[in-house]
């Protein structure tokens, strides 16, 4: 029978008591997040590592060993699902990639090749990146081995990307700082493959623990990938295996491909005007030596030269307000070492610069030091471009350009500065001669029998930048032979204030020459990188 004493309750109370029944039974249901999130916790491991599972070593890396890629080349398709799986799992923006896909082909003409390589960093066991870098913003676990870039170190000199020979750094403008493949180390770290391993659908990237005294013999051997840079020199990591050895003559698909680079302007005021005035201190030196006496505006012009030049190097950084970092990594980079080596010069420049003017009997030996600490200043200039081993940017081929900048530079200086000197004049345009027979003696191997990377800097200079390469020339000629030779030949038919304009126009002549040979430094110089795509 019904219950007498719910039936006779007032219709309020038992609508009120099936609501309080409605909600506790709520209550003892979760939520979808609740639910999620308890299911979750309740895992011994990634949910999805039956997929991906036998593409994981089964331990972590034990003395002399690290992690490394292994690519199965008969595997890659060049889908590039793992670069969009990067791109996604670590949230780059547009633009912005940390693994990427090439082409290789060649071969013989009966069994071509045509074979794709994915390829990120390589997680070297020398790490370029890591030596170069002037604020120690790399660092390579010492059990793992990955090389990790410390964001927040970062200053953004961008040095690492023309020290790496693979081309893996990534400049983030938006960021100001170099940003790179990591491995997904904290990935790894809870047995979670990286984004790479978990996106490619035909399994071709796995994780390996390698024997790192392995690496460096198969560097010896170069057995690491065909059409890539020279393994000997950071000795990469990464595994290329295939059961079909890649035959022939074999190059990468953007081999003939060549564009200009960056042509890195603030770097270019720098190197010109600092190696402008290390040149105005020696002429200086050179005067007061020899007893010809020298005007205290010789080393002013050279000091006010300097610190602009020191000055607009700070605008190449991409986080210019930590530029104070950039001497951290003195005993590993040159670029730090020049760092330091332009801030003693501008402090020596200032001080002599101030002895000529008020006390002109004692400047000699402050002329002398002024012009130790520039060469060392331009030495440790060379250095920093030499050491990244691109071709054009050896110390024969750079020590000549730096060191005839500072030359001319100097002379040209030292004409304006004394109104027109015969003697000056004819020496700078001797100078000159050979300064730009220098510059034009790279021009000889576009006749190289290989597609060397000296032949496709001549092409370069031919090619794309002809219009810089001829203005080069032309100012040079107008700036550093010409109107001196005027000067020198004329010398006192002209009237003294002609002199000293014509001197001031070509000076102005010569350092725009001087800027446009150091912007073609940088714009024709040849990128080492994996291969490439074919280009469109």
């Amino acid at each position: 029978m019904p219950d007498t004493e719910t039936m006779s309750a007032p219709i309020e109370t038992r609508a009120f008591g099936e609501l309080i029944g409605a909600l506790l039974n709520e209550q003892c249901d979760l939520t979808a997040v609740e639910r999620f999130a308890q299911f979750h916790e309740d895992a011994t491991g990634p949910l999805q590592s039956r997929f991906y599972s036998a593409l994981l070593p089964g331990r972590t890396p034990g003395p002399g060993e690290q992690y490394a890629f292994e690519v199965d080349l008969d595997r890659c398709s060049g889908c590039k699902a793992c670069v969009a799986a990067c791109h996604s799992l670590n949230g780059l923006d547009d633009g912005e990639a940390w693994r990427e896909v090439g082409l290789i082909i060649g071969g013989p003409p009966d069994l071509p090749v045509l074979q794709h390589v994915t390829s990120a960093c390589h997680h070297c066991l020398e790490p370029a990146c890591l030596s170069a870098c002037p604020v120690d913003a790399y660092e390579k676990d010492p059990v793992t081995g990955i090389v990790r870039h410390l964001d927040d170190q970062c200053f953004g000199c961008r040095y690492c990307m023309l020290a790496c020979p693979y081309d893996v750094p990534k400049f983030h403008a938006g960021k100001g700082i170099v940003r790179k493949c990591d491995m997904c180390a904290d990935r790894l770290k809870v047995g979670e493959a990286p984004a790479c391993v978990q996106g490619c659908p035909h399994e071709a990237i796995r994780i390996r623990v390698i024997d790192q005294a392995d690496v460096a013999a198969l560097a010896d051997a170069r057995g690491f990938l065909p059409a890539a840079p020279d393994p000997s020199y950071t000795l990469p990591t990464t595994r290329y295996v295939t059961l079909r050895p890649l035959q022939g003559a074999v190059r990468a698909a953007d081999h003939h491909h060549s564009e200009p680079e960056h042509a890195h302007a603030p770097l270019v005021v720098m190197l010109v005007l600092t190696q402008a005035a290390a040149g105005g201190f020696l002429a200086d030196f050179l005067s007061r030596v020899t007893g010809q006496g020298s005007h205290w505006g010789l080393p002013a012009l050279s000091v006010a030269l300097g610190l602009v030049g020191i000055a607009a190097s700070v605008l190449h950084l991409g986080r210019p307000l930590y530029a104070y970092r950039a001497i951290v990594g003195l005993r590993h980079s040159w670029l730090s070492r020049e760092v330091l080596a332009f801030g003693l010069f501008a402090k020596l420049g200032l001080v002599h610069a101030g002895v000529a003017f008020l006390r002109p009997g004692l400047a000699l030996a402050s002329a002398a030091g002024v012009s130790v600490a520039g060469v060392a200043a331009v030495v440790c200039s060379v250095m920093v471009y030499h050491v990244v081993r691109r071709p054009f940017w050896q110390a024969g081929i750079t020590g000549v350009k730096f060191a005839g900048t500072a030359l001319v530079a100097g002379l040209g200086m030292w004409l304006a500065v004394r109104g027109g000197d015969r003697a000056i004049g004819f020496a700078l345009a001797v100078a000159s001669v050979i300064r730009l027979a220098a510059d034009c003696a790279i021009l000889l191997h576009r006749h190289d029998a290989r597609l060397s990377p000296l032949r496709r800097t001549a092409e370069l200079l031919t090619g794309p930048l002809k219009r810089i390469s001829t203005l080069r020339l032309g100012l040079g000629i107008v700036g550093g032979i010409v109107l001196p030779l005027c000067v020198a030949v004329m010398g006192d038919s002209l009237p003294s204030d002609v002199r000293r304009v014509v001197s001031v126009l070509g000076l102005a002549a010569l350092l725009g020459g001087e800027f446009a040979e150091r912007a073609l430094f940088f714009m024709a110089v040849v990128r080492p990188k994996m291969p490439g795509g074919m280009p469109s």
